[in-house]
């Protein structure tokens, strides 16, 4: 009975070290959430003007430019933004599950934002563009434009055919859904049309050629701004969990180590009495 009571105490400790850790993790998601969600809002008014400018840009005079004219598809660039860090859910899992399922029977090459996304990348053994990209909080505009810039070179090059954007959408605090946007060929939408009033010297098709890279990294940057907030999110909800389920664990060894005193002091009277009666 000893041993058991030792048991539950070593039990009780470990798990009480464990909520401290998780409350932690906790306070830490929420103290970033405000930036976060700042850096998101600003980044989707920027995002939201660039593809008010590009969609101007789509015209017929342009339908016949190298970044907008479909191709046939022999190989596929995936940008794929997940984590830094673990302990968020299913958060990294789902962008993981959704990039192979876009990936499956496909020629593909990986350009992973993420630490833990360049790991996943590496280990399952795809074709990597680069992994000098390992922090999707520390990733900035200048990041992004190099980026835009390589990815419009390559599609220029012929080294793909196609590149597609893997992130997560932010819903809510609840929800993240992760989603997979076309970026090359320009995806073209019968609902929008340019507007006639507007005029690009020398060209729209010059301007349009000339703007793809900061489309490409204005892309990248307001859905790794989504990503991140979406990971704090998702971290913060499960550190959440993860805490009221130790508090839950803690309360039934409580009452388990109770009994086994409260049994262990009976059975020790119990034999002082018999004691003194013998």
């Amino acid at each position: 009975m000893g041993a058991n009571i030792k048991a539950i105490k070593t039990r009780i400790k470990s798990i009480d070290s464990t909520m401290h850790l998780t409350k932690a993790m906790q306070l830490v998601a929420s103290s970033k959430m405000k930036s976060a969600t700042e850096a998101m809002e600003q980044s989707r008014c920027y995002l939201d003007a660039l593809m008010a400018t590009v969609s101007n840009l789509i015209s017929n005079e342009t339908k016949n430019s190298e970044f907008i004219k479909p191709r046939e598809v022999k190989k596929t660039c995936l940008i794929v933004i997940a984590g830094d860090r673990g302990l968020a859910g299913g958060y990294n899992g789902n962008i993981y599950k959704k990039t192979d399922a876009v990936a499956e029977g496909k020629s593909v090459c990986i350009l992973p934002i993420g630490k833990r996304t360049v790991e996943h990348m590496i280990a399952h053994k795809y074709e990597i563009l680069s992994d000098k990209y390992i922090s999707t909080e520390k990733l900035t505009l200048s990041d992004c434009a190099e980026l835009g810039r390589d990815i419009t070179e390559r599609f220029k090059n012929g080294e793909f055919d196609k590149v597609e954007l893997i992130s997560t959408k932010y819903v809510s605090m609840l929800a993240q859904v992760p989603q997979k946007t076309q970026l090359l060929p320009i995806p073209q939408s019968e609902d929008k049309k340019a507007d006639g009033y507007i005029m690009f010297e020398p060209d729209s098709i010059t301007v349009l050629n000339s703007i793809i890279p900061s489309y490409i990294s204005g892309m990248v940057y307001a859905s790794t701004r989504e990503s991140f907030t979406s990971e704090l999110s998702a971290r913060r909800n499960a550190m959440d969990s993860a805490t009221k389920n130790a508090e839950d664990m803690m309360d039934k060894l409580s009452i388990e180590y109770n009994r086994a005193r409260q049994s262990t002091i009976t059975q020790e009277i119990t034999e002082i009495v018999a004691g003194a009666e013998a």
